[in-house]
């Protein structure tokens, strides 16, 4: 079992405040402009060098006006952002915040805080929610980040068992953070299978045949939503004998063609920053990048896909040195 690392602390910590602030404005203000631009504020938490001023934002991150900047300069010279510690010492405001980061809970949090309910006292009136809201009772649960070695059970009981057993084709990939061997918030499998390209029709078969077994053996409890391509839900490792104690409720989703796969793969393992780098390396070869393709760049269109049997293809189309996941938590 490979030994955790301890995660990285960011030279620009507190700045993650801006996603709190654009939660808000997009659940309880319902603004959408300004839930862009505090999000894009909040991604500058994961540069890896310090930020000196809203100015320097500006030039590091699209989506970062002047007023956000503003806002910016506020926090770096007092650690915190007054509209942000005015929702905090706001009952009703603290409260439908609190509510809009449940599952399913966002567009009736105002509606739960009216009626009284102010935290996850949710519960009390489980009655009165629907299945998308039940599922989000579990918030608590899927607060808390995965440990590595849960992380692992599941890629060897999943990946490495239970897909074979439904069809020795199938290839899959836990990606985001574990991939990059940093601790994880929630499973991102990428799963394929030779049959599924995306020049066939869709296999919703394909999909639904993994699922319906994750279900059989009691993995999948949950289901938020289950289409052609793509599945979203819950799932929870079952306890054994050597367990202490039930492992906690995740959030999984799960597919993708299987020409697609290695471009879905990097993409998904990311971080944001590594891939931002990438794509903008790629165009200056020639290229346009995304979580499907790899395609030359033409004069008013991009070119066909290019075949790609594996991560290391697309750093080599592009000229662009190897690194292992591990290595891409920039």
């Amino acid at each position: 079992m490979s030994k955790r690392k301890a995660p990285q602390e960011s030279l620009n910590e507190g700045i993650t405040d801006f996603l709190v602030l654009a939660n808000y404005e997009k659940n309880v203000n319902r603004a959408i402009h300004k839930y862009n631009a505090y999000k894009a504020a909040s991604t500058i938490s994961k540069y890896p060098h310090k930020i000196k001023n809203g100015e320097e934002a500006k030039k590091l991150q699209d989506g970062v006006g002047a007023k956000i900047a503003e806002k910016i300069d506020e926090f770096l010279q007092t650690g915190k952002l007054r509209k942000l510690e005015k929702i905090r010492n706001d009952d009703t405001s603290s409260s439908i915040n609190f509510l809009t980061r449940v599952t399913g809970i966002p567009a009736a949090a105002r509606k739960f805080v009216e009626e009284g309910v102010k935290t996850l006292e949710l519960k009390k009136i489980e009655h009165k929610l629907n299945h998308h809201q039940q599922i989000g009772l579990y918030f608590e649960e899927f607060e808390k980040r995965i440990p590595r070695a849960e992380m692992e059970k599941m890629e060897q009981t999943l990946i490495l068992g239970e897909l074979e057993k439904v069809d020795q084709e199938y290839i899959g990939t836990i990606c985001g953070s574990y991939r990059r061997a940093a601790s994880s918030g929630d499973i991102d499998i990428l799963l394929t299978h030779p049959n599924y390209t995306s020049q066939t029709e869709k296999q919703p078969k394909l999909l639904h045949a993994v699922v319906e077994h994750l279900e059989s053996i009691g993995f999948v409890t949950d289901t938020l939503s289950k289409g052609d391509t793509k599945f979203m839900g819950v799932c929870q490792l079952q306890q054994n004998d050597e367990d202490e104690e039930e492992y906690l409720h995740r959030r999984i989703d799960i597919l993708i063609p299987k020409d697609q796969y290695y471009c879905g793969v990097l993409y998904f393992t990311g971080s944001d920053i590594f891939n931002k780098n990438m794509r903008t390396h790629a165009l200056e070869k020639g290229f346009t990048l995304n979580e499907y393709t790899i395609r030359p760049l033409g004069v008013t269109m991009a070119g066909e896909p290019l075949l790609v049997d594996s991560e290391k293809d697309i750093f080599d189309y592009i000229q662009y040195k190897y690194r292992e996941p591990k290595d891409r938590s920039e």
